[in-house]
């Protein structure tokens, strides 16, 4: 009798599968095609969760690898820690058993395979999918949601890292992005309830719950009838997340989550929490080691670019805006103040430091934002791919953002604000760049940068997240330590600018001393022992005052006669020894070269010493004002090469390096400083430290008023002075605008002399023009400006008009509008624009005529060569 073979169900079969896996799994690799292996990928949800990444080499490549899924386990080894940095992440999940499997089992079997399906997961996103999945299996819920915890501690909200989880979804259905995530704040709904209280909640109908939003059920159609929702605990008793199962399960009209649910539910959520606390752990040490290998690499690229500071602070903004993800990144640095009493400029005994101390925002000597100023200020958007802006003057003083930013410079506080536009301690600037561009300001992060001494250095701010979220405390963490770094590489590349400055200052000293050389004894003495004429002989009141009659020792004592006049050397104290050295040594100190020379700087005296006595200047200025202003007239040019500032940029001359604009004049200025600060030189040895601070700054003032381009940038707003009838100048700022343009009207006031003064002197500027154009024709093979052309000599009348018309002019008729006795400037300007628009117009009736002439003569010659060419082909 054959034996009976017993009846094989289902459900045994894939019990015993499941309780055998060494088995199936060796009948898997010899037996399974590969279109049961994708499927198998496909429903185990392990293809969709490694493909969203974008990593296909993730995937199983062949039948070979499924054993070794089946039996491994997620322990941290060194080589999983690598590959989750790398992004190639094979995390295999522990498969877990077919449902039907599942639910044959017991209470406390199905309970304890749920918890091991979760005890080695250290993907937080894949870790919470699986809690939701097993959560809907032990207590037969239709789907769950989860939601993390997120803030700080005064402002915690949560995130909804799944939403409406099944038994069967997969991670990729249900995980939210950053984009589309939910928020919901702590105390509002029902999760932000829970969150807040920690009390379990079951909701048996959720639409008779005010605190439930029903927008999910109307956008979907889904019909949501009972919530039961826990909170999920750290080891503390801190709310880390919250989980949310929605329609019990039964098979009938009834969806009531039952106690026995409810304490399933949170039995499982207690090992839930370890899970998810560990996998937030393993996720902070990951990203705190990405963050130690981002700032190593900052590191090595701030080292390496020091030579350059705009190079530098580009390369660290692309970091900031790489390792923040934000929209726009700016770096402000604040103006390097010189600390006067340490400065040599300001020494008044010519001692010499190294380097000048460095007056900087430390902890203790805090100043107030209005104080502040930004020696410049970089731009970086995320659409420019990491081309960098530099800030216009007006949105260093005016924008917002420069606001923000000499705040903090101002407090040293590290803000963080969520709603810049809502915020009422930052008003709103309009009209600045940062308007014009269209961008939208939402949120910023603005930290200060400090150097090695702790000293402000810089303010660097973060703008617009690109998820459109604030900046956590993460992003503040992390970014405190990236200003460290950037700090340390500012102020070591200022240092080796600074380094680099000097060496080309101590080159222009080397050069101007091998040049030069103070006044000698013998020098000194036969000025000091010379009778001085008087003014009038000398004709040192007159605005027509000619110097050509006086031969090069007469204009010293000429020099002198002025400051006694003045009365200076009495109300200053001056040493009468030390003024005649002083004075040789600054002559000395001019080249001989064409007009720019001792006689030029002289004459420029002589105009300011009338401008304060027959022009009446004197009762609107101090006795400070007029020595300084005397000594800066005598001083404008010293050492002037014949070259202008543009000549020095071409040539890259030390001098360029040094100064990158107004370059000549810082040079005649430190040369100023330089004669005073040497021995027996310093006519001001005997005034007040503070007198002496105030003379200096004057003196610095006036020298650099001369470089016309800053003439241009000032004369509106004295125009606007004078145009309201301002006469007194009272503060400090509207004397120094007005000492300026006295400087101006002083150095070119040769175009004010009598014609024939005005004509000679024309033509040693235009000689000394056409020599430096001659220059960059030969050796720099450039084609130069129309003024300094030899060949375009005939337009100077021209050129002398437009010279008129664009600086003098408007200059001499303000001064006149202002003091009366100052009109005979402008009187001479006006004549000596007649005398040269009349030999313009000559000029141009004459090259005419020439232009004729020429166009016959050819017309001529053409019709000849036409005829003999006749000829010739007759011949």
């Amino acid at each position: 009798m054959a034996a009976t073979t017993p009846q094989v169900t289902r459900e045994a079969v894939e019990y015993y599968l499941s309780s055998n896996l060494e088995f199936t799994s060796n009948w898997i690799v010899n037996n399974a095609t590969d279109d049961m292996i994708h499927q198998w990928k496909v429903r185990r949800g392990w293809l969709a969760t490694h493909s969203a990444g974008g990593h296909d080499s993730d995937l199983l490549d062949s039948p070979t690898d499924f054993p070794s899924m089946l039996s491994s386990k997620n322990s941290i080894t060194e080589n999983m820690f690598k590959n989750y940095i790398s992004g190639n992440r094979k995390f295999t999940p522990r498969p877990r058993k077919m449902l039907t499997s599942l639910r044959q089992m017991s209470e406390r079997e199905l309970f304890m395979e749920l918890i091991r399906d979760i005890a080695n997961e250290l993907d937080v996103n894949v870790l919470c999918h699986k809690i939701l999945a097993n959560v809907s299996t032990l207590t037969n819920s239709d789907r769950g949601s989860l939601f993390l915890a997120r803030g700080s501690k005064n402002n915690r909200y949560l995130v909804s890292k799944l939403f409406d989880v099944t038994e069967s979804s997969t991670l990729e259905d249900t995980l939210q992005n950053e984009e589309n995530e939910i928020r919901v704040p702590v105390g509002k709904g029902i999760a932000g309830h829970v969150a807040l209280t920690k009390e379990t909640v079951n909701i048996k109908n959720a639409y008779e719950d005010p605190r439930f939003n029903n927008e999910v059920d109307l956008k979907t159609g889904y019909k949501t009838h009972s919530i039961l929702c826990m909170p999920i605990l750290n080891y503390e008793g801190d709310v880390i997340g919250v989980a949310q199962i929605i329609n019990k399960r039964t098979g009938d009209e009834v969806h009531e989550f039952t106690e026995d649910d409810v304490e399933v539910f949170k039995n499982y959520l207690t090992f839930c929490g370890i899970g998810i606390t560990n996998a937030q752990l393993f996720e902070l040490s990951v990203e705190e080691y990405k963050r130690n290998q981002m700032l190593l690499k900052l590191a090595r690229g701030i080292f390496e670019e020091q030579s350059s500071l705009e190079k530098l602070v580009q390369k660290i903004m692309i970091e900031a805006q790489e390792l923040l993800r934000c929209e726009r990144c700016s770096v402000y640095l604040i103006e390097e103040e010189v600390a006067e009493e340490q400065d040599p400029k300001y020494l008044k005994r010519g001692s010499v430091t190294s380097m000048p101390e460095i007056e900087l925002i430390s902890t203790n000597g805090r100043k107030e934002p209005k104080d502040i100023v930004f020696a410049k200020a970089f731009d970086l958007f995320m659409k420019d791919k990491g081309t960098i802006r530099l800030l216009s003057e007006k949105d260093l003083v005016n924008s917002k953002n420069a606001e923000i930013a000499r705040y903090v410079a101002s407090t040293h506080e590290t803000l963080n604000i969520s709603d810049v536009q809502s915020d009422t301690r930052f008003s709103r600037q309009e009209g600045t760049e940062e308007e014009e561009d269209g961008f939208q300001l939402q949120n910023m992060l603005c930290m200060p940068i400090y150097n090695s001494q702790h000293c402000i250095i810089g303010i660097t701010q973060l703008m617009n997240k690109m998820n459109k979220h604030p900046f956590y405390e993460r992003d503040m963490n992390m970014f405190e330590a990236f200003a460290i770094f950037c700090g340390l590489g500012i102020h070591n590349t200022q240092m080796y600018e600074n380094a680099v400055k000097l060496s080309a200052k101590q080159s222009v000293a080397l050069e101007v001393l091998s040049y030069h050389a103070m006044a000698s004894k013998e020098e000194t003495a036969a000025l000091k022992n010379s009778h001085i004429p008087s003014a009038k002989k000398l004709n040192l009141y007159s605005f027509d005052f000619d110097d050509l009659p006086l031969g090069e020792d007469l204009t010293l004592q000429a020099t002198i006669r002025m400051f006694l006049e003045l009365d200076l050397v009495n109300k200053f104290h001056l040493s009468y020894e030390v003024l005649c050295r002083w004075l040789c040594s600054v002559r000395k100190n001019y080249r001989p070269v064409t007009y720019h020379n001792w006689r030029h700087a002289f004459n420029v005296a002589q105009t300011m010493f009338t401008m304060f006595t027959t022009g009446k200047m004197r009762n609107m200025l101090t006795d400070l004002e007029v020595i300084g202003l005397i000594v800066a007239c005598l001083c404008h040019d010293l050492d002037h090469r014949g070259t202008n500032n543009a000549f020095q940029l071409k040539v890259d001359s030390p001098l360029a390096v040094l100064y990158s604009t107004s370059t000549m004049e810082h040079h005649h200025f430190d040369h100023s400083i330089l004669i005073l600060n040497s021995e027996g030189n310093n006519i001001f040895e005997n005034l007040s430290p503070e007198d002496y601070r105030k003379v200096i700054k004057i003196l610095e003032s006036a020298i650099l008023a001369t470089d016309l381009a800053l003439y241009f940038k000032k004369r509106g707003n004295f125009q606007t002075l004078v145009e309201r009838g301002e006469k007194k100048f009272v503060t400090e700022e509207k004397k120094e605008l007005l000492r300026n343009m006295m400087m101006t009207a002083c150095d070119v006031s040769a175009i004010t002399k009598p014609w024939p003064i005005q004509q000679r002197v024309a033509k040693l500027v235009a000689s000394e023009f056409f020599e430096q154009g001659d220059i960059e024709k030969s050796q720099l093979n450039l084609k130069p400006h129309a003024m300094m052309d030899r060949e375009k000599e005939d337009e100077l009348p021209k050129m002398q008009v437009g010279f008129i018309d664009a600086i003098c002019m408007p200059l001499y008729k303000m001064l006149a509008q202002l003091k009366p006795s100052l009109q005979h400037l402008h009187s001479g300007c006006v004549s000596n624009r007649k005398e040269w628009q009349s030999m313009a117009d000559g000029h141009e009736v004459t090259a005419k005529k020439q232009q004729q002439n020429g166009s016959h003569a050819g017309v001529v010659h053409a019709q000849e060569g036409g005829s003999q060419g006749t000829d010739k082909t007759k011949g």
